[in-house]
């Protein structure tokens, strides 16, 4: 069981992973605690934002929308490779979501099991990185921003003791998610491997 990092901690693990850090608004605590658990926490969520361009895609992470109120992730990470923090605490990213997929998370299993439930609260058990781009399998994923989510990914398991197969991708937490698209999290999931060694 691994209580959630402090924002200094936070701060500080990416830092020593060689990320440049943006410090965005009162994001040390900015969060949703009130509106249910924090914590444990047993691995990373991985997303894309259907979005373009860095302002936009920071501000709407950071306020969210009147349906989905922000923060909707920890860190964005931008095609500059930059990671722009945006909440401390719960955040509005992962849902619901297959329990058989958080206990294999939990148990740092290779093989996920596929989703077909949506009876656990990932947004409990998950950090998550929103990574700027449309989505759609066109717009392409710059070598800085590959860098930046790989080593933002394994700055947080390092703190935690975990290895890359507590990283996972939306798409492996719920069925009817498709992000991230354009890389896969296999071989994401390898290169956070290969920094952690």
């Amino acid at each position: 069981m691994a209580p959630p990092m402090s924002a200094n901690t936070f701060l500080k693990a990416l830092r020593d992973e060689g990320l440049e850090v943006v410090e965005v608004g009162e994001w040390r605590t900015h969060n949703r605690d009130g509106h249910g658990a924090w914590g444990p926490v047993h691995g990373v969520v991985i997303h894309h934002t259907v979005t373009s361009g860095t302002e936009e895609t920071v501000r709407l992470c950071y306020d969210g929308t009147s349906a989905l109120p922000g923060p909707l992730c920890h860190g964005v990470i931008t095609k500059d490779g930059r990671v722009h923090l945006v909440g401390c605490g719960r955040a509005n990213h992962a849902g619901s979501g297959d329990r058989d997929v958080l206990n294999a998370v939990i148990a740092e299993k290779k093989q996920l099991p596929p989703t077909n439930q949506y009876n656990a609260d990932g947004n409990v058990h998950f950090y998550g990185f929103e990574c700027e781009n449309l989505g759609d399998g066109q717009d392409p994923w710059p070598e800085a921003q590959l860098e930046a989510i790989e080593k933002a990914a394994a700055a947080l398991c390092r703190v935690h003791g975990w290895n890359e197969y507590s990283v996972i991708g939306h798409l492996e937490w719920r069925a009817d998610k498709i992000d991230p698209k354009g890389f896969t999290m296999k071989d994401m999931r390898a290169r956070i491997g290969a920094r952690l060694k």
